[in-house]
């Protein structure tokens, strides 16, 4: 098969093809070869544009973390993914590349939201009364009805281990970063640097554990009881 550009003064013939801006018909070309030399160059000129998302990506995102965080990484396959987010293979790949992209992107997002939790409760009440505020929301707040699935981060850190070192590490630093918000409300409760670093780590293990022992299908009071346990030791040390 002959490729190339239609000559205009032999329109049966063609020539080596060219950039799409010498196909300019001229005053002799016939109407026939004027109307193959619109569509091909229009054709060009389309090649290589992307399509425009179809979907609105937030909401999207928000189902995909959704999956994460309730099956995991590795059960979350890439047909439960674009059965949760309502979009096609073609749309998946030009939009988050492929399924651990888009994990990573949930779980910064799912640590962004949890600190916000805190720096939310920060604004409206003392120190230790917005990290209370933080455990109980988790058990008693919109997120109750998840409560059983546990903390994506924490989940990460226990399924990725060995299967995916890299995954797992950011999980760690990610929940690294929300102790380290424990530490700011410590610190304006009057504590030291160096105690509220020993409390803070101390919070972060009881939030670990808590979101573990979660997934047990604990009952809503045994969880508060264990809330209320750790928040009487803790203002014991810092009032």
């Amino acid at each position: 098969m002959r490729t190339g550009c239609p000559r205009a003064d032999h329109p049966g013939t063609l020539e080596p093809a060219r950039h799409p801006s010498c196909l300019r018909p001229t005053a002799e070309t016939p109407a026939r070869t004027r109307c193959q030399i619109d569509i091909l160059n229009h054709s060009v000129q389309n090649q290589g544009v992307a399509r425009p998302l179809e979907f609105e990506r937030s909401p999207v995102v928000d189902r995909a973390l959704a999956l994460f965080w309730r099956k995991g990484y590795q059960a979350s396959s890439l047909t439960d993914l674009l059965h949760a987010m309502e979009i096609g293979r073609s749309s998946f790949y030009a939009s988050f590349g492929d399924k651990r992209r888009l994990f990573l992107e949930c779980l910064e997002l799912f640590a962004e939201r949890t600190r916000d939790i805190l720096l939310r409760a920060r604004a409206d009440h003392p120190p230790v009364d917005a990290l209370r505020f933080f455990f109980e929301l988790t058990f008693s707040g919109p997120r109750r009805s998840k409560a059983g699935w546990g903390c994506m981060l924490v989940n990460t850190v226990l399924e990725m281990a060995g299967v995916d070192d890299e995954l797992s590490a950011r999980a760690s630093q990610l929940l690294a970063g929300i102790q380290g918000a424990f530490d700011d409300c410590l610190r304006d409760a009057g504590c030291n640097p160096d105690r509220a670093a020993e409390l803070a780590s101390f919070l972060m293990l009881i939030n670990e554990g808590l979101r573990v022992s979660s997934r047990r299908k604990l009952s809503h009071r045994q969880q508060l009881e264990q809330i209320d346990t750790t928040f009487r030791l803790l203002r014991s040390v810092t009032t």
